[in-house]
């Protein structure tokens, strides 16, 4: 059993190496080439999720001006979807479920769409402040609030990603420490468990990976 539950979590651990920072980049190996002049079926599976989220993107932005707004944005989805699913397999550090990454990834986004709203369209900005409809009392209030939840949308996009990521893999190991002192049927009910808690955890790999680059369109469609 471990000393510690979130030693899982510490780079140092596994293999007592700073060398797992590059499991980040172990999921481009299973991105498609484009070298064959017939495209397998993963290409064909890849163009497909890549065209479909770019049409959500590009309804999201709106804007003619930004356009590439999109490539980025599915760059960052695969990025955070294959970290995701690298720390599901065993002995690879989930790097993912730091906020060094999360928070570098959310922080320089946020960051320049504030640089650019504000020097491009400082009206617009301004206007975000106050909803439509406040009363004049409540406008001071609305502006401190609205300027609060503006600085703090970072750090809520790098804390959920990396907290969703931190709770699926603390619960399969204090499940999978537990093991050694069940009898032989409750072990097999545990493998069980464990297998559906592995679906569950790739489904949110999934969902984490959407929901992270979704909410960063939406915060770029509002500087337009």
């Amino acid at each position: 059993m471990m000393m510690n539950l979130f030693s899982s979590f510490d780079p140092s651990t596994n293999f007592n190496t700073s060398m797992n920072w590059l499991s980040t980049f172990i999921g481009l190996v299973f991105i498609p080439t484009l070298f064959w002049k017939i495209p397998s079926r993963s290409s064909i599976l890849f163009n497909k999720i890549y065209l479909s989220l770019h049409k959500e993107f590009k309804v999201l932005i709106s804007n003619t001006k930004c356009q590439g707004n999109t490539i980025m944005l599915i760059s960052l989805f695969s990025l955070i979807l294959f970290n995701n699913f690298m720390g599901l397999f065993p002995y690879i550090f989930t790097s993912s479920s730091h906020m060094i990454l999360t928070l570098t990834l959310a922080l320089p986004f946020w960051i320049s769409f504030m640089i650019f709203g504000w020097l491009n369209n400082t009206i617009h900005m301004l206007a975000h402040l106050v909803p439509s409809g406040t009363p004049s009392i409540l406008m001071p209030f609305m502006v401190c609030i609205e300027t609060i939840s503006n600085i703090i949308r970072p750090g809520t996009l790098a804390i959920r990603l990396s907290a969703n990521m931190i709770a699926g893999h603390l619960l399969l190991t204090l499940l999978g420490n537990t093991g050694s002192s069940l009898s032989f049927m409750m072990i097999n009910i545990l493998i069980i468990t464990q297998i559906l808690l592995l679906v569950l955890e790739s489904a949110v790999a999934i969902i984490q990976s959407y929901v992270f680059s979704i909410l960063t369109t939406l915060y770029s469609s509002e500087i337009n």
